[in-house]
C-alpha cells in the first residue's frame, strides 16, 4: 500500500531534482478554491491585468500591434485579437516572450480534435501550475493518493518518467488508440480484484469499457469515474453510470495548457477563474448574454512564456446566468452551464475493433506537414482521409501515416486512401468534423 505521505515525499523530491513546483501548486490551488467570490474576482482581475501588461511589452506578436492599456483589464482585453490554432501555427515564434528561449521551453501539442494540429510552449513553473490544478480537480472528483487508477490515453509509449508515474499512482494504462474488445477486457479483468478503482479517461473510451462490463456482467469496483478529452454525451453517461454505479464527473480543458472547468457537486461546471478568463462570443466576436450559446474564447492568466490570449478553442458553450446560480454550492467559482458538442463518430473495423477521433489525432498531432484532415468511412474494409497539406509535405508522409494506423490496429489489409483538398468545411457548430461515418446502420 502506497501512503499519501510517501507519494507527497516523492513529488517533492521530483520537484527538487527536476526543477518543478508541483507540490507547491497542489497546495496553492487547494487554498484558492476556498476563496470567496470577492477574493476570486480580485485574483482574476489581478492576474488578467498582469498577463496583458506583460504581453504588450514582452511578446513580439502583441508589441507589434501597439495596444494601449487603460487599466481596466476586462476592457483592455477587447483590444486584443482573437487567436486560433492557425494563429499558433503561423506566428509561433512571435508569440513567445522575449524573456524566454524557445528551445528551453516545454512543447505541448494540441489534441487535434478539431483536425488542426498546433502547439504551445510552457516553462516548468507554468506546467507545475497545470499539474496542481489537475490533481486538485481529480481529488475533487473522487481520486485520492493511493487509489488504483484505470486510465485511458494516447501515450502507448510511456517512457521512463511516465512509467514511474504509473507505478507511483498505481495506474493501469490503456491505449485509447484502438478499442479491441480483447485488450480492454484483459485490462478490466486485471482490475476486478482491486477496490476503490478510479476510472480516468476519454469519455468515448470509458463508454467502450462500460459496454464490455455490461455485456459480460463483470464486477469492477469503481470508486469514481472522471471524464475528459471529448464530449460526455448522454448515451455515454448512462452506460458508464449503469456499469459502475457511480456518477461520472466531467472536466473541460485542452492540451494548450488550459484547465478550464470541472464538475463537483453540481450538474454545471466550475470555471477555474484565477487560471482562465472565459468569454462566450458570437461569430463576429461580440459577447453574448449569459444563458446564450456562443464560441468559447479563453485567456490563460498564469502563463507568460507564451501567453495564450483570447484563444478560440473551437467549442460552443453557455455561461450560467448569475440569477440561476444554486444557493448551495461547494465553491464560489463562476459557472459554465453547458459545453455544446457533437457526438464523435466511430470507425468500425472487421476485427471488431473501433477507432474514435483520438485514434487519428494521436497520429496526426505529430505530423506538422498536414494542416488538417478528415476521416470518411463507407465500409469496414477501409477509410478515406481528406487532407490539407502544409510546408514540407511529401507522399512519404502518407505512407508513414498508413503504416502507423495499420500497425496500431494490427491489420495491414485495412485500406487507407487519401485525397488532397483545399478546404474541409466545418459542421454547423463551426468545428471541423474529424470522422464522418457513411456506414449503413
Amino acid at each position: 500500500m502506497i501512503s499519501n505521505s510517501f507519494i507527497s515525499i516523492i513529488i517533492r523530491l521530483g520537484d527538487f531534482f527536476l526543477g518543478y513546483s508541483i507540490d507547491k501548486n497542489i497546495k496553492r490551488w487547494r487554498h484558492i478554491k476556498k476563496m470567496s467570490t470577492l477574493e476570486l474576482n480580485e485574483l482574476q482581475r489581478k492576474n488578467l491585468s498582469e498577463v496583458l501588461a506583460y504581453a504588450v511589452k514582452k511578446v513580439p506578436f502583441y508589441t507589434y500591434l501597439n495596444i494601449e492599456l487603460n487599466g481596466n483589464p476586462y476592457e483592455d482585453l477587447k483590444k486584443f485579437p482573437i487567436t486560433t490554432k492557425d494563429t499558433l501555427r503561423d506566428h509561433e515564434d512571435a508569440l513567445i516572450s522575449n524573456d524566454f528561449t524557445k528551445g528551453k521551453l516545454l512543447a505541448s501539442y494540441s489534441s487535434g480534435s478539431s483536425g488542426i494540429q498546433s502547439r504551445i510552449f510552457m516553462n516548468k513553473k507554468e506546467k507545475s501550475s497545470n499539474w496542481g490544478i489537475l490533481l486538485n480537480i481529480w481529488m475533487d472528483q473522487g481520486y485520492a493518493f493511493g487509489d488504483p487508477v484505470l486510465q485511458t490515453g494516447m501515450s502507448p509509449s510511456r517512457g521512463i518518467l511516465k512509467s514511474i508515474k504509473d507505478v507511483l499512482f498505481k495506474t493501469t494504462y490503456i491505449n485509447a488508440f484502438s478499442h479491441s474488445e480483447y485488450e480492454l477486457k484483459k485490462a478490466v479483468l486485471k482490475s476486478v480484484k482491486k477496490k476503490n478503482i478510479v476510472l480516468i479517461g476519454y469519455a468515448s473510451s470509458l463508454n467502450v469499457i462500460a459496454e464490455i462490463v455490461l455485456k459480460d456482467n463483470l464486477n469492477l469496483q469503481v470508486k469514481s469515474s472522471i471524464s475528459f478529452g471529448d464530449k460526455l454525451f448522454d448515451s455515454y453517461k448512462k452506460n458508464i453510470e449503469k456499469a459502475f454505479h457511480v456518477k461520472v464527473k466531467e472536466s473541460y480543458g485542452s492540451n494548450e495548457g488550459l484547465m478550464i472547468a470541472f464538475q463537483k457537486d453540481l450538474e454545471f461546471m466550475y470555471i477555474m477563474s484565477p487560471h482562465v478568463y472565459v468569454e462566450i462570443l458570437d461569430d463576429e466576436g461580440n459577447p453574448v448574454e449569459d444563458g446564450e450559446m456562443g464560441n468559447i474564447v479563453v485567456t490563460r492568466l498564469d502563463a507568460f512564456s507564451m501567453p495564450l490570449i483570447r484563444y478560440k478553442i473551437g467549442d460552443l458553450g453557455i455561461l450560467l446566468p448569475k440569477e440561476e446560480y444554486p444557493k448551495e454550492r461547494k465553491y464560489q467559482y463562476p459557472l459554465l452551464k453547458k459545453i455544446i458538442g457533437r457526438e464523435t463518430d466511430v470507425v468500425y473495423l472487421k476485427n471488431k475493433k473501433r477507432l474514435t477521433v483520438h485514434s487519428f489525432t494521436g497520429v496526426f498531432e505529430f505530423i506538422p506537414e498536414i494542416k488538417q484532415f478528415k476521416v470518411i468511412q463507407e465500409n469496414t474494409a477501409g477509410i478515406l482521409i481528406e487532407y490539407i497539406k502544409e510546408k514540407g509535405f511529401s507522399n512519404e508522409i502518407l505512407k508513414k501515416i498508413t503504416e502507423e494506423i495499420q500497425k496500431q490496429i494490427n491489420d495491414s489489409s485495412f485500406q487507407i486512401r487519401y485525397v488532397e483538398v483545399d478546404t474541409i468545411p466545418p459542421t454547423k457548430s463551426g468545428k471541423p468534423q474529424i470522422v464522418e461515418s457513411r456506414l449503413k446502420k
